[in-house]
């Protein structure tokens, strides 16, 4: 086969072994729906892109698009009235249908695509095997879609590879940085004893629920306004909000003898340290690396995102993301020899995080494209699978911040995730009066 998965990609193999690890896709679109048009765009795109019939071998970690044309009959759903309820809905059952090869085939369709049809304006949606590429390839893909859509993809328009370079090349190019990694690998280690295990009180349930929240214009005005005053970046903001609020669902945490801070993962795209931009290569290109903060009460938000990065840039500079994909690589060793109780609950114990942030700029990455079309309003949704119980996703586009936020119910109900998203929405409304 031609192509060889990374270290995340290898992590996210094991993971869909225990749950389906999907990832969506939500682009509104201006303009009444034409259903044939959009079909003869997707058919036109992924033919050319080669991106059709993927073959896995997850043993040896390696795949192979076969290519060739994929029929695509689009499900229609309408509106009426209640597009984002509709579209919540369909997020979280796209995120729990497993994809074929999750169920034993080894050749299956790894994308698949819905519409939602709302007046004057549409919803492309497109659900994918999370294995094969990052949200950023995701983007790229929905907008050459809409450039065929709306006739201003260029005739001889780019077709992206798909056998992107594995992480040796990344190892390669910082040797140094690596092995500052495997030095600080124990310290990380001991300081993940310093955070609270998420808990499961609820089972041991599969099932990804999802809801979204919004940051409208004036409040994501403010919340960049207040990231730039703060000299902090708009993750690291997003990354302390979240903190915050989660710090209130664990309170007792405080009188605990060790295990007393949330930690939240913060995803890291390292595309650039390997391959072109999502328009050229596709695929992922993932790692992370985790913050924590003790999140005593009366703390503010601005002493809470200085902290958050403050430990970021140590990050970023030290290149510690490097710790995650080593212990990823650990824990592919030692899983033949763990039990699926093991399995589910190692990710818990070895890096227990509350929740995960996977950011991005769609606006930018979408102007990137060829052609013209433009996108009205974004929205994603990640499976949550036994990293994190709780996810999310934010999409810039235009003056808005859309975040979609999926979990495990077996770690949260419903009121929990509305406590913690409305906590999160409180911390922005209260900048703009700042």
């Amino acid at each position: 086969m031609k192509g060889r998965f990374n270290l995340f990609q290898a992590a996210m193999l094991r993971w869909r072994g225990l749950y389906p690890y999907n990832a969506v896709h939500v682009a509104e679109l201006p303009g009444a729906l034409d259903v044939p048009r959009l079909e003869a765009a997707i058919e036109t795109h992924l033919a050319a892109a080669g991106i059709t019939r993927l073959a896995l071998d997850a043993r040896r970690r390696r795949y192979e698009y076969a290519g060739g044309a994929m029929r695509v009959a689009l499900p229609i759903h309408e509106a009426q009235g209640d597009a984002p309820g509709l579209l919540v809905r369909e997020i979280e059952r796209q995120l729990n249908e497993p994809f074929a090869a999750a169920v034993g085939e080894s050749t299956f369709e790894p994308l698949r695509f819905f519409a939602v049809r709302n007046g004057d304006s549409f919803h492309l949606g497109i659900a994918y095997d999370h294995v094969i590429a990052g949200g950023d390839s995701m983007v790229a893909l929905l907008q050459a879609i809409a450039a065929r859509y709306d006739g201003t993809f260029p005739r001889d328009g780019p077709a992206p590879a798909l056998y992107p370079r594995a992480y040796a090349r990344l190892f390669l190019r910082h040797p140094l940085a690596f092995y500052v990694g495997l030095y600080f690998l124990p310290s990380m280690l001991l300081r993940s004893r310093r955070l609270v295990r998420p808990r499961y009180p609820h089972g041991e349930g599969k099932h990804n629920a999802f809801t979204s929240i919004e940051f409208a214009a004036e409040t994501y005005a403010a919340v960049r306004h207040a990231a730039r005053r703060w000299g902090v970046t708009l993750n690291d903001l997003l990354l302390a909000m979240l903190i915050g609020a989660l710090a209130a669902e664990a309170p007792g945490r405080l009188a605990a003898p060790r295990r007393r801070e949330i930690g939240i993962a913060s995803v890291v795209n390292l595309r650039g340290e390997l391959e072109g931009g999502p328009h050229e290569v596709f695929g992922q290109f993932l790692s992370s690396f985790f913050v924590s903060h003790l999140a005593p009460p009366g703390v503010t938000l601005e002493a809470l995102a200085r902290d958050v990065h403050a430990q970021t840039q140590r990050m970023k500079r030290r290149k510690l993301y490097l710790q995650t994909l080593c212990l990823l690589g650990g824990v592919g060793l030692a899983w033949r020899f763990m039990t699926l109780a093991q399995r589910e609950r190692v990710y818990a114990k070895a890096y227990p995080v509350w929740g995960g942030i996977s950011a991005l700029n769609v606006e930018a990455m979408w102007r990137a494209g060829v052609g013209a079309a433009p996108v009205l309003h974004y929205l994603r949704g990640i499976s949550t699978g036994p990293f994190s119980p709780l996810v999310l996703a934010p999409a810039s586009v235009g003056e808005c911040l859309h975040i979609g936020v999926s979990w495990r119910p077996s770690a949260f109900t419903h009121h929990d995730v509305a406590r913690i998203t409305g906590a999160m929405q409180a911390s922005a409304r209260a900048l703009v009066v700042a």
